[in-house]
Parts: C-alpha cells; structure tokens; sequence
C-alpha cells in the first residue's frame, strides 16, 4: 500500500533572540484509512509538525509530501483543488470558524471544496447530523454553541471537504471529560469510512490507545518511541513514554494523584532508543 502522508527529515526553527527547533528531524508516515497518534507533552512540537504538515508552517529543511507531492506552503491565492483533500480540525474551534457566517454556510465551504474535486455535493445538515448535532443548528452562529458543539462544527466543516488526509491537532482538549473519548472516537469512524488517514494529535494516551492504531511519542522535538499502540502502552521502551503512561490517574479510590514527567529530565530521554522504533 502507498503511503498517503511522508514526513522526511523534517526540521523546524523558529528564531528570535535564539534559535529554537520546534521539530528536530522528524519522520513518519500515514497509509490510507490508518489512524496515526502524534503524543507528548505541551512544547515537544506536536502542532508545528501539524502545521507544516498542512502547508501552515515552512520547514527549515525536510519534505512533507502528500501522494507523492510535496506540500506547498499556504498563501494568498486559494490553494490548488489537489490539496484541498487535507483538512485540519485545531484545538480551538473559536479561532478557526467564522464568527460572522452561519453554521450551515460554513459547513458549505467544505462542500464547495469537495465538488470542485469531482465529489459529489451534499448538504450541511447530513453532516451536522454525522457529528450529532441537530439540523437545526445550520442557523446559527458560532457563538451560540457551546464549546463542544463548536467543535463538532468544526469537525464537520472538515469533513464536509471529503478529505483523504485528517489532520487533529489537540481536538479534544479543550472539552469536558465525559465527551473526550466518545469525540475521539466519533473521528475515528467518520474518517475511516470516508477511506481518509487520520493524524490525531493529543497529549491523552488514554485516549490515543483507543483509536489510534499506531502511536508516535514525541520529546523535545524529537521522535523517541513509535509503533503499535496496544504494544506502546502494555509494553512500553523508552523512559519518556512510560512516565506519560505513569501520569494517567487511575480510578483506585487511593486519592493519590500521578506524578506529571519531570520538567527538567535527564538529557538521554531526547535521544532515540533504537529498540522503540517501529514496533510492530
């Protein structure tokens, strides 16, 4: 099977009074209808990959290719139709809809983006209805929703582009507990019926190890463990991925709360272990 995403080499710099590198060279890939999970802790450089990924943000060296074309870095003019097949659903819905435009006509630009690649058209509502929102809600405007519903909205909107490539970027975060994994997985689904790839990019494992069937921990920038998710997380290698796992609370009723990993950690846990590569 080809693959549908190659990230190769990819490097990352942001500069200021310092050079930072966000994404210290980076690679992976994504086949059709797999779901791929991007982990770690807020500032490992988790939503640049993300962003280089979908042309928002430009590689200081390394590809992003996307069917064997590299990505092109977003602009003025409208992106090429071709390109139009990736989407990205980011962490907060309220800085990527429209807050001036209805529901339904925003949902419609994902439609439009769709039949201009052959796709058949669609309406708002099947798509609101996808994500369990009422059809009534094509009315409305952003800020009459809640922030789950916003959510949804924005999940829709990118499906509603028929998309082979996925891209979440933190998409559960910012929603209460109760509707995180049944978001997650709603994703999954509709992705995976849709043939697309899914990147789904989180800090949750918990969460990741339900419907990711792959998963990439990444550290400072670096890659340090990646392989099957059931292995990663009942099996795993390098230090960095056990003390995210050892961070998960569990529902013992011992009212002791887990250790977060370590802000300053041993230098070694930025370096790749070779044995938690490509697990399988």
């Amino acid at each position: 099977m080809s693959e549908l995403l190659e990230v190769s080499d990819l490097v990352i710099e942001y500069h200021g009074a310092t050079v930072v590198r966000a994404v210290d060279e980076v690679s992976l890939t994504i086949a059709p209808g797999e779901v791929l999970a991007l982990v770690g802790e807020s500032g490992c450089g988790k939503s640049s990959l993300a962003r280089a990924v979908v042309g928002m943000e430009k590689p200081r060296s390394g590809a992003v290719t996307y069917r064997d074309a590299e990505v092109p870095l977003l602009g003025v003019r409208r992106r090429k139709a071709q390109f139009t097949s990736i989407q990205m659903v980011f962490q907060d819905p309220n800085s990527s809809l429209n807050p001036r435009i209805r529901v339904g006509q925003q949902i419609s630009e994902g439609i439009r983006a769709a039949v201009e690649r052959g796709a058949e058209g669609s309406q708002p509502e099947e798509w609101l209805e996808r994500v369990g929102l009422p059809t009534t809600m094509v009315s409305r405007y952003a800020h009459e929703l809640s922030g789950g519903q916003r959510q949804r909205v924005a999940i829709a909107r990118a499906l509603a582009a028929r998309p082979d490539l996925l891209v979440a970027d933190e998409p559960i975060s910012a929603l209460d507990a109760s509707s995180q994994a049944s978001v997650a997985d709603m994703m999954r689904k509709l992705a995976l019926d849709a043939g697309a790839g899914l990147l789904f990019i989180s800090h949750d494992l918990a969460i990741v190890r339900l419907i990711a069937d792959r998963t990439v921990v990444m550290y400072r920038g670096k890659i340090v463990e990646s392989g099957v998710s059931d292995l990663i997380w009942n099996d795993p290698v390098h230090p960095y991925t056990r003390a995210l796992i050892s961070a998960i609370p569990e529902p013992d009723g011992k009212g002791i709360l887990p250790a977060a990993p370590a802000a300053e950690a041993p230098e070694e846990w930025r370096l790749t272990m070779p044995e938690a590569l490509n697990r399988v």
